[in-house]
């Protein structure tokens, strides 16, 4: 089994059932073993762009980590429109990109770029360069485990020739580092104080309001109640619009930069 295939095989324990990626000669090792494997699905796109902004839209309608996967140098560069939406959106992205192999960094070989500078802004809670194919697995664990709990974009960068080596489990000495796959979120519950505060803030309201967002998906029954109470109308925003139906009582539609939920007929004329 090569590094790449232990690559996949991590994936797919994390549950991760769809890469959204552009080939490239700096990924030839992992697109090699998306050939072998039925887990994980390889889903080409026309552009490296498209790649992180599909992966972003994956994290956003269905809550797992979208992951992307691009080639180095130029490949690597168009991730960055994507991962930033990731980012200011705050959904868990994981990019796995491809790089010179590992003799030929530092020598200005062709396509290369200092990567793990790239994504230190986007990927800022987790970017590291693999060195290793025994630093695959940790990698990929720490990418995954980060984006969830940060909800944000992480990097995992993977020397072509390291994709190509046989894969090697971390060694039991001083030094080396294990992790294992899985993370449960911690449930944060609010303090008594603040729940009585919200409720007085409510309660002494005369024409309430309601902006809902992304923090009140699958409390959307409980939502309508509270609106119910108020006489409240509810406004979505656009991670929120899924939180409950448009044609509820009060719900007033989507809202958002240049977003409409109707055309405005003056801007329609011919």
């Amino acid at each position: 089994m090569k590094c790449a295939d232990a690559v996949l095989m991590r994936l797919r324990q994390w549950g991760v059932r769809r890469v959204y990626g552009y080939p490239g000669d700096g990924i030839n090792g992992l697109l090699g073993a998306f050939q072998r494997t039925q887990e994980v699905r390889w889903t080409q796109v026309a552009h490296e762009e498209m790649a992180a902004f599909m992966a972003t839209a994956h994290a956003k309608f269905t809550g797992e980590v979208g992951v992307c996967m691009a080639t180095s140098g130029p490949g690597a560069i168009h991730l960055l429109n994507g991962l930033y939406d990731a980012k200011m959106d705050h959904v868990p992205v994981l990019a796995i990109v491809g790089q010179v192999a590992r003799i030929s960094l530092g020598t200005d070989f062709q396509q290369e770029v200092n990567l793990v500078s790239l994504f230190s802004d986007v990927a800022s809670a987790y970017t590291v360069q693999v060195s290793t194919p025994a630093g695959v697995r940790q990698a990929i664990d720490r990418g995954m485990r980060i984006a969830i709990a940060t909800r944000s974009p992480t990097c995992v960068i993977i020397p072509k020739d390291v994709q190509e080596m046989d894969a090697e489990a971390p060694p039991h000495k001083h030094g080396a580092v294990f992790t294992g796959s899985g993370y449960v979120a911690p449930k944060v519950v609010p303090v008594a104080e603040d729940l009585d505060r919200a409720a007085e803030i409510l309660n002494e309201g005369k024409r309430v309001a309601i902006l809902v967002g992304a923090g009140c998906l699958g409390a959307g029954d409980l939502v309508l109640q509270v609106a119910d109470r108020l006489g409240a109308g509810i406004a979505k925003a656009l991670l929120g619009k899924a939180v409950c139906p448009d044609d509820a009582p009060g719900v007033t539609g989507s809202i958002g930069l240049a977003m409409r939920e109707r055309p405005c007929r003056s801007f329609c004329r011919v």
